[in-house]
C-alpha cells in the first residue's frame, strides 16, 4: 500500500512549469551539449532556458550559421561556448564525447537527421550506450487530467518484444523516480482490461503487472491490462468494477507498440491541447530529441525536464 508521503510525492507535479523548481533545486546549472546547433528552433529554446539560468550551453556546429541565426532572431549566444564544426557526423561525435567525458550533463539533437545523431549515441567506442534499450519518454500536461501524465514509448522502438517492454518500462520508472515520484502508478495499456489470449498485448500487460507485484520492476505500482479509459478515468474504472491503485490515477502509460504510442502522443498535442516534454532514456545521460512538429514551448520544457534530474 502506498504511504501518504509517497502519494504526495507521486502527485506533486501537475504542470510542466513544476519542473522549473526541480531544475533549480540543486543550485547548479547543467551543461547542455548541442550537436549541429545551427538550427533556429533549437537555438530559440536553448536561449530561453539559458536566460532562466537553468543551463549553460555548448553549441557544436557551424559557427557562422549559428551567429547568423542568432542575429536574425535576436538571440543572445554571447555567453555560450561555440565549437566550430561543419561536418554533421563530427559535430555529433564531439557533443557525444563531451557528455561521455562528463564535460556536459545533457545531450541535445540540433539540425541533424535522427539516424545520424543516434548512430553517434550508440557508437561502441565513444557512444553513450548504458543498457540494452534506448527508449522515448514523454510527460504531458493534459488540460482534462488532474496531474502530469507520462507516456512510453512513442518514438523509438517500433514493436517491442516482452523483454524490451520490461526495459523501457524500467527506464521510464527510473526517470520518474529521479523526478521525485517515489512509486509512480504505471498503467500498461491494451484495447481491453481483461486478459485475452487472442490479444498478446493483454498477456504481456498481465506479466508486467505481476513482475511489478513481485518486485522485479522496482519503485512503482504496475497494473494491466488497462484500457485507456479506465487508466485515466475513476468513473470508468468504477463503472467496470476495476479495483486498482492505478486505475483512474495513472502517472505513466506503457503502450503496446509505437503506433499506439505515436497516435496517443499526437492526439494529446493536436486534439487535447496538451503541453509536453520529451527525452530519450537508457543512455549514460538524458538526451533531448524533439520532433519537428513539437512546439517551441515543448522544446524548452524538454530541456528543463532533462536538467531537472
Amino acid at each position: 500500500m502506498t504511504t501518504t508521503t509517497e502519494k504526495t510525492v507521486t502527485t506533486c507535479l501537475t504542470k510542466l512549469t513544476d519542473l522549473n523548481a526541480l531544475a533549480t533545486k540543486s543550485g547548479k546549472k547543467k551543461k547542455l551539449a548541442v550537436a549541429v546547433a545551427h538550427d533556429e528552433h533549437c537555438l530559440e529554446a536553448i536561449c530561453a532556458v539559458h536566460k532562466m539560468g537553468l543551463v549553460d550551453a555548448i553549441l557544436v556546429g557551424n559557427e557562422k550559421k549559428i551567429n547568423e541565426i542568432a542575429k536574425k532572431f535576436k538571440l543572445d549566444v554571447s555567453d555560450m561556448k561555440i565549437i566550430h564544426e561543419e561536418v554533421d557526423t563530427n559535430s555529433v561525435k564531439i557533443a557525444v564525447k563531451m557528455v561521455r567525458n562528463k564535460e556536459a550533463d545533457i545531450l541535445m539533437k540540433g539540425n541533424v537527421p535522427t539516424q545520424t545523431f543516434l548512430r553517434g549515441v550508440l557508437d561502441k567506442e565513444i557512444g553513450l550506450r548504458k543498457g540494452d534499450v534506448l527508449s522515448h519518454f514523454a510527460l504531458f500536461e493534459v488540460p482534462t487530467y488532474h496531474k502530469l501524465l507520462g507516456l512510453t514509448d512513442a518514438a523509438m522502438i517500433p514493436a517491442p518484444d516482452f523483454k524490451t517492454k520490461v526495459a523501457l518500462t524500467a527506464n521510464a520508472v527510473d526517470f520518474m523516480n529521479k523526478l521525485g515520484y517515489a512509486r509512480p502508478k504505471v498503467a500498461v495499456l491494451a484495447a481491453v482490461e481483461m486478459v485475452n489470449e487472442a490479444m498478446p498485448a493483454t498477456l504481456e500487460a498481465a506479466q508486467l503487472s505481476k513482475m511489478g507485484q513481485r518486485g522485479q520492476i522496482k519503485n512503482c505500482i504496475i497494473d494491466g491490462p488497462l484500457a485507456y479509459d479506465n487508466a485515466v478515468s475513476p468513473a470508468s474504472a468504477k463503472h467496470k468494477g476495476i479495483v486498482s491503485e492505478v486505475a483512474g490515477d495513472a502517472d505513466l502509460l506503457v503502450v503496446p507498440d509505437i503506433e499506439a504510442g505515436n497516435i496517443l502522443y499526437k492526439a494529446f498535442g493536436f486534439s487535447a491541447n496538451a503541453k509536453l516534454a520529451a527525452v530519450i532514456l537508457g543512455a549514460a545521460a538524458p538526451i533531448v530529441l524533439t520532433s519537428r512538429s513539437d512546439t517551441e514551448e515543448s522544446k524548452q520544457a524538454s530541456i528543463i525536464m532533462a536538467a531537472a534530474i
